[in-house]
């Protein structure tokens, strides 16, 4: 949808990288009464420098005991769907994965290395991730509860993807898009997006001017007079 400031997702995603962050992205949510957003505080960036944006590709994982045999022949699978869900990334998708308990890593470097392959934008997971170094040498975006190696196959499998999901209270739908960095991860839902980050865009900007006014002796009070914004 053309906007005053993009066209396309691509364009959007450059601006959200060069100017946009976690924080008034959600400032812009909470004022359109987008009050619950955000994602557990337990999923950071593997790296405190990494920034995630992309559209969301949903997955559906499920505990399940090594041993037992199901009627369900995804269950019957080493994986589940897991295989299936990575190989059907997109360009600019994130990989967003819940629904298992958080005692296992649900992201490693092989998942990364093909969805990097993909052109995905990232993974976020309500769990742990393993295989650190490797991810981190292949620089791509990573949230989760942290390094952790013990591995999902004889513990959790993929039972669905590209479904809608409900990750710490919060649904996300395929397509919302996913933004984070080091203060946390938030969801914008479709179709809220474009009322969202045009605000978002004014809200960044307008702050850079204001932080420019405090520095050059402005006060706080008449900052917020003046431009409502702090």
């Amino acid at each position: 949808m053309e906007t005053a400031f993009w066209k396309n997702d691509d364009e959007l995603f450059d601006i959200i990288r060069e100017e946009l962050y976690t924080a008034v992205v959600g400032d812009i949510m909470d004022k359109l009464g987008l009050l619950h957003q955000f994602l557990s505080p337990k999923i950071q960036p593997l790296r405190d420098d990494m920034f995630v944006v992309g559209r969301a590709m949903t997955v559906l994982e499920a505990d399940v005991v090594s041993d037992s045999s199901s009627n369900n022949p995804v269950l019957n699978r080493p994986f589940g769907l897991m295989l299936e869900a990575l190989d059907d990334l997109k360009k600019n998708e994130v990989y967003v994965c819940t629904g298992s308990s958080p005692s296992y890593a649900l992201w490693g470097e092989l998942m990364a290395t093909r969805a990097q392959i993909l052109g995905a934008a990232g993974a976020v997971v309500d769990g742990y991730s393993r295989d650190t170094k490797g991810i981190l040498e292949l620089n791509f975006p990573s949230f989760s509860y942290g390094r952790y190696a013990q591995d999902q196959a004889p513990r959790g499998k993929v039972i669905d993807f590209r479904v809608p999901i409900e990750m710490n209270g919060v649904r996300i739908n395929p397509g919302d898009i996913i933004i984070g960095d080091i203060d946390g991860v938030c969801v914008v839902p479709k179709e809220s997006e474009v009322e969202v980050f045009r605000l978002a865009i004014e809200k960044a900007r307008g702050e850079k001017m204001v932080q420019k006014k405090i520095q050059e002796g402005m006060s706080t009070v008449e900052a917020f007079a003046k431009f409502g914004i702090m």
